[in-house]
Order: structure tokens, then C-alpha cells, then sequence
């Protein structure tokens, strides 16, 4: 008698960001990104973009980010009177570079809060939504090297922690399916600082905030690791995930979404996955790549994971984006229309895999 596998449904989320209508994009070059007109836009492109999510087939969705100000980054503090252009620099392979604000003095406090973004999404669907939150970690790097004179490195940190917490509790008492923190900046932080350092500060400092929630709330709280998606360019893309897996797996969290589709050695991540992992850990795997232009097909995705498989137990397996689509807003290498094909490939996919993962 053959053998039957148990069906073990695969879990699927996007990541965040979907590139902005050219409209929309084209209005904020001319406009402040709070001008009043622009309302009408931002919202045009919510509903669009929770409509076309929907028609994917997407069991998790997101508003896209269309109305986070400017970027993933800096939302939170865009508009803030204490803050100057001239802060971190983040180059770009493909020779851009973007820049964190700089703190010039206290107190730190977020001008507004990711649950915002999600209650008005809300409005416009009953399809379950995640909600993208930058991590303490990036928005450290906004306090310069040399001090602020009368506000202490360890007063912002307390400050910052205050603020992360209250954005992630907010997102959980709004009803996210998902709070997602964004910390692309682990395996940029190896390549500012080989030692290791830096990395090990950014995980003490992320860990602090998530020790201030219950093991429940932790469970659908994930980090994303990517090594940047910009202009179809990354940062930290030559930075072996060796180097960040091992310390990635310390974070306090149930879900962990890492980018894979475009690594040049997907076993070898893989691998290095299955000896960091816990047994209590979601791990959901990059299937489609954002900043390549080719549109993936459902089956290219169902072999990525069923490779993915082979290392990672069924129980904690899912897919996802590698990264988001468009995390700057001024950024349009990818169309609307490539950003959502790939997301059907990978919806598609993962269904694919599911269903020859359970023949006997």
C-alpha cells in the first residue's frame, strides 16, 4: 500500500511595498507628500491596490505602502522639525545613494504611526492584513556619532524603544495579521562593520523592544532581512548570509521572512537556515525576486519551494517576496502591473508545491 502525506497547507504573505500609480508618483515630484490635493491620489491607489491583491489570490495582503511618506525608512519621522537630510548614507550598487535623517535634538518622538496606514486599509477589505513597521534598529542610526548636546545616546535609545512599542502594539490592537519589522539593515551592517559589532548592537537593541511583548503577540510579530531592493539594486547583496543567519535567529520573534529568490547559491542559504533555525520559528522564503524584470512562472516558484522543502520542515515553511517592490516611493523600475504578475506567480506557486507536496 502506498503511503499518503498529510496536506500540510503552505502560508504565503507579500512583504509590503508595491510601486505607486505614475500618477500618483508624477504628483508627489511636484508636491509636498502632505499636500491636501493629494489625498484623493493616496487613496485612489489604496483601493487599487487592495483590489488587484485580492485578484491574485493573495490570502494576506497589504495597502502596498502607497501612503507611507517617502519610504519603508523614515516614515515614521518625515515632516519632524529635529531633523536634518544630512544623516547615514546607504549606497546602492547601482550607484545611488539614499540618506537617514540625522537627530539634531530631542526629544525623539515618531510624528506618526504604521496603524494608521492599516485601519484605512481596513476599510477596504475583508482579506486579512500585514502591516510593515521599520525596526529600532535602522532608526538608531539616526543619532549622529558625535552626541547631542543635553540629550544622551541613552535617552534616545529609551525614547526609541517607547515609540517602536507603541507603533507595534498599535498594529496588534488594530488587528494586523502580521506585524512585520523591517530590517534590512543586518546585512548592510556587516559590510559597514566585518566584526560583527554593529549587527550584534542592532539585535540587543531589537530585542529589547520585542522582550516588552507576550510570547502570543510575539508569535505574529516576523522580521524581514533582505539585502536592499532599490531601483532594481541592492547594498549588502555580496555579504554571505553566513555572516547574518546566525545572529538573525536570536531575534525574539515567531516569523522570519528572508529574501532568497536571488541569491546566486539558494542551497547553501538553505542549508545555513536548517543548522540557525528554531523549532518554534515560521521561516517564510523569498520565492520571487522584485528586482529582477522577469516575471517569474508558478512553476518556477512550486520548484523553489519544493528545494526550500527539503531543508525546512513543512510545518515552518512558507513563501514570500524578497523584498518589497518599491520601498522609496520616487522608485519606478518596476511597473504595477510586473509587481503583481510576480505576485500571482508566487500565490499560484506555493499552491503548486502544496498540492505535490500531499501526492503520495
Amino acid at each position: 500500500m502506498s503511503r499518503i502525506r498529510t496536506a500540510v497547507p503552505i502560508p504565503t504573505e507579500p512583504i509590503g511595498s508595491l510601486p505607486r500609480p505614475i500618477e500618483l508618483v508624477d504628483a508627489l515630484s511636484r508636491k509636498d507628500s502632505e499636500d491636501p490635493s493629494l489625498v484623493p491620489r493616496y487613496e485612489a491607489a489604496i483601493r487599487d491596490t487592495l483590489t488587484r491583491f485580492e485578484a491574485t489570490g493573495s490570502p494576506v495582503v497589504t495597502d502596498g505602502e502607497q501612503r507611507k511618506y517617502h519610504n519603508f525608512l523614515t516614515y515614521p519621522v518625515h515632516g519632524l522639525p529635529n531633523m536634518n537630510p544630512d544623516g547615514f548614507q546607504i549606497p546602492f550598487a547601482a550607484g545611488h545613494i539614499r540618506r537617514m535623517p540625522r537627530l539634531t535634538h530631542g526629544p525623539f518622538r515618531y510624528r506618526r504611526y504604521a496603524d494608521e496606514f492599516l485601519r484605512y486599509a481596513q476599510r477596504h477589505t475583508r482579506v486579512p492584513l500585514k502591516q510593515a513597521v521599520i525596526s529600532p534598529s535602522a532608526l538608531s542610526l539616526m543619532y549622529p556619532p558625535d552626541g547631542i548636546s543635553g540629550y544622551s545616546r541613552e535617552q534616545f535609545i529609551r525614547d526609541l524603544l517607547n515609540e517602536h512599542e507603541i507603533e507595534v502594539r498599535r498594529c496588534v490592537l488594530a488587528g494586523a495579521a502580521a506585524v512585520q519589522i523591517d530590517f534590512t539593515e543586518g546585512r548592510l551592517a556587516m559590510k559597514v562593520d566585518p566584526s560583527g559589532h554593529l549587527l550584534n548592537s542592532f539585535i540587543l537593541l531589537n530585542n529589547m523592544a520585542l522582550e516588552r511583548f507576550s510570547p502570543e503577540d510575539r508569535r505574529r510579530i516576523g522580521v524581514h532581512t533582505c539585502p536592499g531592493g532599490d531601483r532594481d539594486s541592492t547594498h549588502s547583496a555580496e555579504i554571505d548570509y553566513e555572516q547574518l543567519l546566525p545572529s538573525l535567529f536570536e531575534l525574539k520573534v515567531g516569523r522570519f521572512y528572508i529574501a532568497l529568490a536571488g541569491e546566486p547559491d539558494r542551497a547553501h542559504v538553505l542549508r545555513t537556515i536548517r543548522q540557525h533555525m528554531k523549532p518554534d520559528q515560521m521561516i517564510f522564503v523569498g520565492v520571487v525576486a522584485p528586482i529582477d524584470p522577469r516575471i517569474e512562472t508558478p512553476e518556477e516558484v512550486r520548484d523553489r519551494v519544493l528545494e526550500a522543502a527539503r531543508y525546512i520542515p513543512l510545518a515552518q515553511l512558507g513563501t514570500t517576496d524578497d523584498c518589497g517592490f518599491a520601498p522609496f516611493s520616487d522608485d519606478t523600475s518596476t511597473t504595477r502591473d510586473t509587481a503583481f504578475a510576480k505576485i500571482q506567480a508566487r500565490v499560484q506557486g506555493t499552491a503548486l508545491a502544496a498540492e505535490a507536496l500531499r501526492r503520495p
